[in-house]
């Protein structure tokens, strides 16, 4: 990577995330802030959504294009193609949307099913991020999600018809599975062709059912080391498979089906965020904020002229801050952080003795200035980055 002058902003990349809440079902591992979606209607949503984007423009009069838009939840593929349409239009007005932009929707296999994909294609989605989480039906049932595995295969492969770029999501370490049984149902989800996996060791927060069901020992989570060893077999069969991690969870068949709006995240680029609850990192006069809109849709809708002034009391970042969050999201990437960035924000300079110790370990390497973990290092990244952080 190449060192700019300044060492975190748009030039880094430039996204939208837009968060849509409503889910049909609402998974007990789940800690986003998602609701029921019931029979509430989009419009006054969509609406707040599209002032929300154009409140932006007058505060970041320095940011050109959107490089990537993103569209999460919740559910987003709840929407209609044209009410997609109206958000990605209040984007392409009020920043301009670069040509050839990822373009993400999530999406659960029960929606790729039933949706009008070359309809969403058409309102400019480039990009299918599909739920899949097993390929397993007891699992499923246990994760509490409305598909079955054979739902779940035909999605993939109707998504892969009109869509180039199909990321598949799923959740592994779940209570009782063992390698054999994760490197089956692995090896079936590389089989569906998707050229993006992002896989996740199942966590159990503590107010959803699951943590709750954790603290009352109705539910047993796998231990540290299981966890370990099944994140070390992921990492060689996906590797052997030509689908190598290029962050800690997520993998991919080429560079060009990397998340390019994740990756805006991970080096320290910029980000606007909308919707119920939306989190934006914004580098404007020199400094950089943190930005949270409303959580409640109901209060985010009624709250539009607060929401169009919030940002500008969105928290102004510390210097340490900055550094440290450029280190975390950094070395969770295979391309590593470049130091002097860390080292130019937080005006302190990163341990070097500690870092020869990681690398005499084999759990980092050194490249120039950029610091990159090996496969081994990424699974110890938290408690790395805690050792080096300024």
């Amino acid at each position: 990577m190449t060192l700019t002058p300044a060492p975190f902003g748009p030039h880094f990349g430039f996204g939208l995330y837009v968060h849509w809440p409503y889910c049909t079902r609402i998974c007990p591992y789940c800690d986003f802030n998602v609701y029921a979606a019931k029979d509430r209607a989009s419009g006054p949503l969509i609406e707040a959504i599209a002032a929300d984007i154009a409140a932006h423009r007058p505060r970041m009069p320095q940011h050109g294009r959107l490089d990537t838009i993103y569209f999460g939840g919740g559910t987003p593929a709840l929407l209609r193609p044209d009410e997609l349409g109206r958000i990605l239009l209040a984007a392409s007005e009020t920043f301009g949307i670069k040509n050839g932009a990822e373009i993400t929707l999530e999406a659960n296999p029960n929606n790729v099913l039933r949706a009008d994909l070359a309809g969403l294609q058409r309102a400019g989605v480039t990009r299918l991020s599909i739920g899949v989480q097993s390929l397993r039906d007891s699992a499923l049932a246990f994760l509490g999600r409305d598909h079955d595995a054979t739902s779940a295969a035909k999605a993939v492969e109707r998504a892969l018809k009109v869509f180039d770029s199909v990321s598949i999501d799923l959740i592994y370490a779940r209570p009782g599975q063992s390698p054999a049984s994760w490197e089956a149902e692995l090896g079936d989800a590389l089989a569906l062709g998707a050229p993006h996996l992002s896989l996740y060791e199942l966590t159990f927060e503590p107010k959803t059912p699951f943590g709750l069901a954790a603290q009352r020992g109705d539910i047993s989570p796998m231990g540290d080391d299981p966890q370990a060893d099944l994140y070390e077999l992921t990492q060689a069969v996906t590797s052997a498979a030509g689908m190598p991690a290029y962050e800690v969870s997520n993998h991919a068949a080429s560079p060009e089906h990397q998340s390019r709006h994740n990756l805006i995240y991970w080096r320290g680029g910029d980000w606007v965020g909308v919707g119920p609850g939306a989190h934006g990192r914004l580098s404007v006069g020199g400094g950089r904020y943190a930005s949270e809109a409303e959580r409640r849709p109901e209060a985010y809708i009624a709250n539009v002229q607060a929401l169009q002034s919030g940002w500008g009391d969105a928290a102004r970042l510390e210097p340490l801050d900055i550094a440290r969050e450029l280190l975390a999201m950094g070395l969770r990437t295979a391309e590593g952080v470049d130091l002097r960035r860390v080292e130019t924000v937080s005006g302190q300079p990163v341990a070097r003795d500690k870092i020869a110790v990681f690398v005499e370990k084999g759990w980092a390497e050194v490249v120039g200035a950029e610091l990159r973990l090996t496969p081994g290092g990424r699974l110890l990244a938290d408690a790395i980055t805690a050792a080096l952080s300024p």
